[in-house]
């Protein structure tokens, strides 16, 4: 079975030779020319990996696809396509898996594709199987948002009175034993 792609960007160049590109090298690749075609496709067919650009039509146009691609059920990974890179914790917080830097070497590129599909793969396995809880997710990995927006919500009063009980005990003073700071501090 060939491992299906969407690839969306809005410049028909790039989406008409990376199409090309993965398809000799054993992909079946669907294209999008936007952000809102690349979500509709994303909801009519399972894609193994979603690779997105990040400025279309938008500059949020990206994102879209990535939080839609997110939120399918069948979890593809997702790489972000760029010529203008952004930090990770930008990228990841979107929710890519990984940033690719056009331009970029076709034998680079299928590297990457390569090793980013393993990986998520080996990740979609672990979370599958019976029996213990796996290791925490990446923070891009759907399990590990729900943990974090759940955490997000918990209102922070319940914290407040341990946290603020528990801060005069850490002070020390650094170059006095603690009976003295204490004995100090009572005169």
């Amino acid at each position: 079975m060939k491992r299906r792609i969407l690839l969306v960007d809005d410049e028909v160049a790039v989406l008409l030779t990376l199409k090309a590109v993965l398809e000799i090298s054993g992909f079946d690749v669907d294209t999008a020319a936007s952000a809102r075609e690349g979500k509709s496709k994303l909801r009519t067919r399972q894609y193994h990996m979603v690779i997105s650009d990040m400025r279309m039509e938008s500059d949020a146009a990206g994102a879209e696809v990535i939080a839609a691609a997110r939120a399918a059920s069948y979890h593809p990974a997702i790489a972000l396509l760029t010529a203008f890179p952004v930090a990770e914790d930008d990228w990841q917080m979107m929710g890519a898996d990984k940033m690719l830097v056009k331009p970029m070497h076709t034998k680079i590129l299928l590297q990457q594709l390569e090793k980013l599909l393993a990986s998520h793969e080996a990740k979609l396995s672990i979370w599958s199987t019976p029996g213990p809880s796996p290791a925490p997710a990446p923070a891009s990995s759907p399990a590990r948002k729900v943990v974090v927006k759940s955490v997000a919500k918990t209102p922070a009063k319940k914290a407040g009175p341990a946290v603020k009980k528990a801060a005069p005990a850490a002070k020390k003073t650094p170059d006095k034993p603690p009976a003295k700071a204490a004995a100090k501090r009572k005169k």
